[in-house]
């Protein structure tokens, strides 16, 4: 027996019928002899209205009372599988954040968990009772409902994993697994057995959208192994225990799993795209120390992540241009506090470009095998796709490219790094 921690997107509780057929996926892990605990998102589209809600009654809102608003989503979601399983015959019942309760410290809107007391939802187990549990939800120290971000429910089902000391986490979504790059792109993708936390992590950060950055980074910190699986499955379809999608797990564990598997670790897990960032480049910036710190402190200041950063080689009058990425959507405001600092900053101006793609080629075996930028870079100027900006890390490297070439690339390096499925198992 087991203790597994099941999560459920939008998607899979988008409506009365797809949270019976969740139903009857948890009534399934339960009937096996698992004590189970659910955490699920609110209906897809549900947490958009509550936001436009909020908006139109003022647009300033108060962000405590902004978080009321839009936690209620995952409430009726909780209380909906709650009152369908026991229609099953299964007993349960559902935790909203602050009866467990789900501690968040820092600010509304963007709670991080603090700790979860977990020895009632334990003990409630023990007893044969489903926990049903909203995802994106906690309380704050001062007792206010608090919420966790866009995503947070990914979060939320790895912390109340590590809580549980939970066996497993299976996170469901509209995909059955991790696969080497999107298979809407190259129909020759396969699904990975198991992937690293580190790669997880990497492949999140640039561009796969199977799991949320920050839920990857918790389950690495917890030692939380965690699966993702589809649950738009058959009623009849294989249990997730025996028809496993893919694995996030440590980098122990995947050595374990190559060995009993016989298979040697591919020097490449995956090829990711993401189509959402601009480029900015500041030309002739004072090429000294503290130019760059005047760049991205107001940046910074105004939550405006920044991605790919490139100082170009100093000119012989003491300057440079400096290149980097931030999300598309932030784009004029980055340009118009960069504006608005020119003369701090010193630079001559501003070149942007919104018509971009990054494309990262991950995997753990590149820290042991020498070769595979050189791969990359061959294979894309071999079928004459300009790389505008490159930035490495030990397990990942990224270009940037034109974004109307972005299906054609990830096409030509899955093939390059020899990930296309076999014909008869494609």
């Amino acid at each position: 027996m087991a203790r597994i921690v099941m999560k459920f997107g939008g998607t899979s509780m988008a409506g009365t019928e797809r949270i019976r057929r969740v139903a009857n996926i948890v009534r399934r892990q339960q009937a096996a002899g698992h004590e189970v605990a659910v955490v699920v998102s609110a209906m897809a589209g549900e947490t958009d209205r509550l936001v436009n809600f909020c908006r139109e009654a003022n647009p300033l809102y108060d962000p405590a009372e902004y978080d009321v608003v839009v936690a209620s989503g995952e409430q009726v979601t909780s209380g909906l599988l709650a009152l369908t399983l026991q229609s099953l015959g299964c007993k349960a019942r559902s935790w909203l954040g602050w009866q467990m309760p789900i501690q968040t410290i820092e600010a509304h809107a963007k709670a991080r968990i603090d700790c979860i007391d977990a020895p009632e939802v334990v003990a409630s187990m023990q007893r044969g009772e489903i926990a049903v549990i909203p995802g994106f939800q906690g309380i704050s120290e001062d007792g206010r409902i608090t919420t966790l971000g866009r995503g947070g429910s990914d979060t939320s089902a790895v912390a109340v994993a590590a809580a549980l000391k939970a066996d497993r986490c299976d996170i469901y979504t509209d995909v059955d697994g991790v696969y080497t790059t999107d298979p809407r792109i190259v129909a020759k993708a396969r699904k990975q057995k198991a992937v690293t936390y580190e790669e997880m992590l990497e492949l999140a950060s640039v561009g796969a959208k199977v799991l949320q950055t920050r839920s990857v980074g918790l389950a690495m910190k917890e030692g939380v192994r965690v699966q993702v699986l589809s649950s738009f499955i058959d009623d009849d379809a294989t249990p997730a225990d025996e028809l496993p999608g893919t694995l996030i797990v440590s980098d122990e564990e995947m050595e374990e799993i190559l060995k009993d598997s016989d298979m040697e670790r591919q020097h490449v897990t995956g090829i990711a795209h993401d189509k959402n960032e601009a480029k900015i480049i500041l030309t002739r910036v004072p090429d000294k120390p503290g130019a760059v710190a005047h760049i991205f402190q107001p940046l910074a200041q105004a939550s405006i992540n920044v991605d790919m950063i490139i100082q170009n080689v100093g000119r012989d009058k003491g300057e440079t241009d400096v290149t980097f990425t931030v999300p598309q959507a932030d784009l004029p405001r980055a340009q118009a506090l960069l504006e608005d600092k020119r003369s701090d900053i010193g630079f001559n101006r501003i070149i942007t470009d919104d018509h971009i793609a990054k494309i990262s080629v991950v995997g753990v075996g590149m820290k042991s095998h020498a070769g595979v930028a050189s791969t990359m870079f061959k294979a894309l100027a071999d079928r004459g796709i300009n790389i505008q900006a490159i930035t490495t890390s030990e397990i990942k490297v990224s270009v940037l490219i034109d974004e109307d070439e972005t299906e054609l690339a990830v096409r030509v390096l899955h093939t390059a790094y020899g990930l296309d499925a076999e014909d008869e198992a494609a």
